[in-house]
């Protein structure tokens, strides 16, 4: 049973986001190398707002619950204004890249559009998002133990795993929503996804603490 969980949970969460890799990415090499280095991008962030949270807890009193409990809020909101600052950053490197390929090119147009770039740019921050987000707890589900034994709610993988699947395609309407913001000049539109970034953010923090809950209940 541990295994169907894992194996059903895994395609849940992956399951769609693998179609639209294998639909309209992987033939391109091109967006290919988008994916690779956009999800290098939202690493270094995730690293950078890691070390931040890391050095903070270090230097505060770790007796203090309430206090580290908001270090980890704190941590949660840095993270988010980390990546979506490199995804800004990345959308500058692309515009670069884009100038450069329609530069070389013998029709004096890039081979891929800064739409096609939004759309791969905002999957591969999803993808590596959603792997980092849910590959432990799809870990859990293959040891022993049964969901919910202690009444605790017998959806829980299931929940995590579309809640990840949920996490890869917001990423990948806030790369859109974002590239054409800047491309447009559209301040507000870039507020605006940080802070669905941030809301959606702490929503997952609230599901992460009831889910250490019921992993302690599990095993």
């Amino acid at each position: 049973m541990a295994l169907a969980v894992f194996f059903g949970c895994t395609f849940v969460a992956f399951g769609p986001a693998l179609s639209l890799f294998i639909l309209t990415i992987a033939a391109d090499p091109l967006k290919v190398i988008i994916l690779v280095a956009g999800s290098f991008f939202w690493l270094v962030s995730v690293l950078l707002s890691s070390l931040i949270w890391f050095i903070s807890v270090q230097i505060s009193n770790k007796n203090d619950a309430n206090l580290q409990y908001g270090l980890l809020i704190f941590g949660a909101a840095v993270s988010v204004l980390l990546q979506e600052t490199f995804r800004y950053a990345y959308y500058r490197l692309l515009k670069k890249a884009d100038e450069g390929l329609a530069t070389i090119s013998e029709d004096g147009r890039s081979p891929i559009s800064i739409q096609q770039m939004a759309y791969v740019s905002g999957f591969s921050f999803g993808i590596i998002s959603g792997v980092f987000s849910v590959i432990n707890i799809l870990a859990d589900a293959i040891g022993p133990g049964t969901v919910g034994v202690h009444g605790d709610s017998q959806y829980y993988f299931l929940t995590s795993a579309f809640l990840t699947m949920a996490i890869v395609f917001l990423h990948t309407f806030w790369g859109i929503v974002f590239f054409a913001a800047c491309e447009k000049r559209r301040p507000l539109h870039i507020v605006g996804v940080v802070l669905s970034h941030l809301v959606t953010s702490g929503l997952v923090s609230a599901h992460v603490f009831e889910s250490a809950t019921c992993l302690e209940n599990l095993f």
